[in-house]
């Protein structure tokens, strides 16, 4: 039977009441304390203390103070007005009863309201995080696009600008090729000026100078053609035409059997391929292809980002549900994530698509299963 404590005192004040209970070697650990808006209980063995307030206060910013063999109450009232006694009089026991069982289910539904607002807290939190790690995923990637773009334009400059310096000093050659063969074709015209000159002296010495010039000059000018440079050829394209091929390697170096399976498996892939689904309208070309979504939910799994690894497993499954490795990587997530019932739904599809026996073993033992077939 518990000692009910009866020699408390109390003080208030218009906004508060202040209430001291001497408990003979009461402590934190010992003491329980219970509080609502009409009803205030402390249990601490062998000791029990109770009142029933005389108007509600703010349980919320109440606080209570332990030490020295006292618990010290600082209670904040809810309305500011005089008390005239602290706890309610003429209340039988049946009264007494029923304010305890409304105070207890008043303070659980303060509790559950709690809970609520906390997992929605935490709900949200974790979308701002989603939301956030896109945002980080979609700069770098703009970023890393900005710069492919910004290379690409930088290095056509510079093409640019060599394939003009080329083309000047080309035309510069020409000039000077063109300037040296008017220099040449000026002294020929002198020489042979100079030859009929001295063919006027005398007839017969006339003719030998004069056959003897001719011989020289055609000489003279038959060494100039050998000692002239030739013309520039003229510019042109050869065309080059190579066998269409899909794989980079030469046909010499490549596997035409497994080439062949391979391109058959994409041609099914596509034909598999959803392409109804309205988010693909604000994705690119290669983020619409699924072995892209695997790759990069592998790239978030490493990371340790599950859930962003399971949006690009779903996408890449809506687009093509028919790869089994999709459906084992998203069970990996759903385990991260202790989802362990999703794990197993998982884990039978890919069993199914693969078209083998499923037997009811641990979802754990399944997925090593799972990995050693596919050789992760």
């Amino acid at each position: 039977m518990p000692l009910q404590v009866s020699d408390y005192s109390w003080q208030q004040t218009r906004t508060a009441v202040f209430i001291s209970v001497p408990l003979r070697g009461v402590s934190v650990r010992d003491a329980d304390v219970f509080c609502t808006e009409n009803y205030l209980k402390v249990n601490c063995p062998p000791f029990l203390f109770e009142v029933f307030l005389y108007a509600p206060i703010d349980d919320e910013s109440s606080k209570a103070k332990i030490g020295n063999d006292t618990i010290v109450f600082t209670l904040h009232k809810k309305e500011a007005a005089m008390w005239e006694t602290l706890s309610l009089s003429g209340v039988d026991k049946e009264m007494m009863q029923r304010i305890r069982e409304k105070s207890i289910l008043q303070a659980q539904k303060s509790a559950k309201e709690a809970m609520e607002a906390k997992a929605s807290a935490r709900r949200e939190d974790q979308k701002y995080t989603l939301n956030v790690m896109m945002k980080i995923e979609e700069e770098e990637r703009k970023r890393i696009e900005d710069m492919k773009e910004n290379e690409r334009i930088k290095a056509t400059k510079e093409l640019e600008t060599w394939k003009e310096h080329q083309r000047k000093a080309e035309e510069h050659k020409i000039v000077q090729r063109e300037e040296k063969l008017y220099q040449q074709e000026k002294q020929i015209e002198e020489e042979r000026k100079k030859l009929k000159h001295k063919g006027l002296t005398r007839n017969s010495v006339s003719r030998n100078l004069a056959t003897k010039g001719r011989n020289s000059e055609i000489i003279f000018f038959e060494k100039l053609k050998e000692d002239s440079i030739p013309a520039p050829r003229s510019v042109g394209n050869i065309k080059i035409n190579f066998t269409p091929r899909v794989f980079p390697t030469a046909l010499r170096e490549s596997q035409v059997a497994a080439e062949e399976e391979w391109l058959h498996k994409q041609a099914e892939a596509r034909r598999a391929m959803n392409t109804d689904i309205p988010e693909l309208c604000d994705l690119k070309e290669e983020e619409k292809n699924p072995e892209w979504l695997k790759d990069k939910g592998n790239k978030l799994f490493a990371t340790e980002n599950y859930l962003a690894a399971i949006n690009a497993y779903n996408l890449a499954i809506r687009l093509n549900n028919k790869i089994p490795l999709l459906y084992l990587n998203r069970a990996a997530c759903h385990l991260k994530l202790k989802n362990l019932h999703k794990a197993i739904e998982d884990s039978s599809k890919a069993y199914r698509i693969m078209k083998l026996p499923l037997r009811l073993i641990h979802p754990t033992k399944l997925y090593k299963m799972m990995l050693r077939r596919f050789g992760i």
